[in-house]
């Protein structure tokens, strides 16, 4: 097995949405690698086949080495399979890990982008609050109903989510944020929920990182149980 290292360069032009930091990470890939984000800096190890490359790899900002807000990861292009297997957390030191299934056949273009809220501010504000105590939110820093490719329905919003058994899981998060109505998520730990079985006869765990007004919290519901939020 083998390693690929490599800065991500600033990105030269304005394209982040307005307070939130981006990288878009450009690879080319040959069969199965894992990719690691640190910073502005990209570990590739090269799993079978050869080494993966940077192919145009860009950030407004290092990814910050933390936990962070509003994170989010969203696929551009791809000509096999990849799944994100962990977001930014305090305990792995704010890294992001992706692994790809490109196959054979030469080398695939691949293309993801992560965003996260950043201290100048987000997805979310904390909400006004009027004389009478109701809380509500100006015109201008009101959620639409989706946006950066996450779903936002009033204080509930799915940060991430994936199912399978360790390193059998997958990213389910659209999955998850398609079963939203009205403010509310009802979902059950199945594959016939999710429509793919990612660890043939081994039990699973459902695991969503949810905001309920700005606070970060997870859930990890066991398969066949369900989950009602909030």
């Amino acid at each position: 097995m083998a390693d690929t290292r490599f800065n991500v360069r600033p990105m030269e032009r304005n394209d982040g949405p307005r307070g939130r930091g981006l990288c878009v990470i450009r690879l080319q890939v040959d069969d199965n690698v894992e990719v690691t984000v640190d910073g502005d800096q990209v570990y590739i190890r090269t799993l079978s086949g050869q080494d993966a490359r940077d192919d145009g790899s860009e950030c407004t900002s290092p990814l910050p080495r933390r936990e962070v807000d509003g994170f989010n990861f969203d696929v551009k292009e791809r000509r096999g399979d990849i799944q994100l297997v962990e977001g930014p957390t305090r305990r792995n030191g704010g890294k992001v890990i992706v692994r790809i299934h490109d196959g054979p056949g030469g080398f695939g273009r691949y293309i993801f982008s992560l965003s996260w809220a950043t201290d100048g501010g987000g997805v979310f504000s904390p909400p006004d609050r009027r004389p009478d105590g109701d809380a509500r939110r100006d015109d201008d820093r009101r959620p639409p109903d989706r946006r950066d490719g996450e779903a936002v329905r009033g204080d509930l919003r799915i940060v991430s989510a994936s199912w399978g058994a360790r390193e059998r899981s997958r990213d389910v998060t659209r999955i998850v944020q398609e079963r939203m109505r009205d403010g509310r998520l009802r979902i059950r730990a199945s594959n016939e929920e999710m429509g793919f079985d990612p660890a043939q006869g081994i039990p699973k765990t459902l695991v969503v990182i949810y905001e309920i007004r700005g606070r970060r919290q997870e859930a990890r519901v066991p398969e066949g149980q369900g989950l009602e939020l909030p």
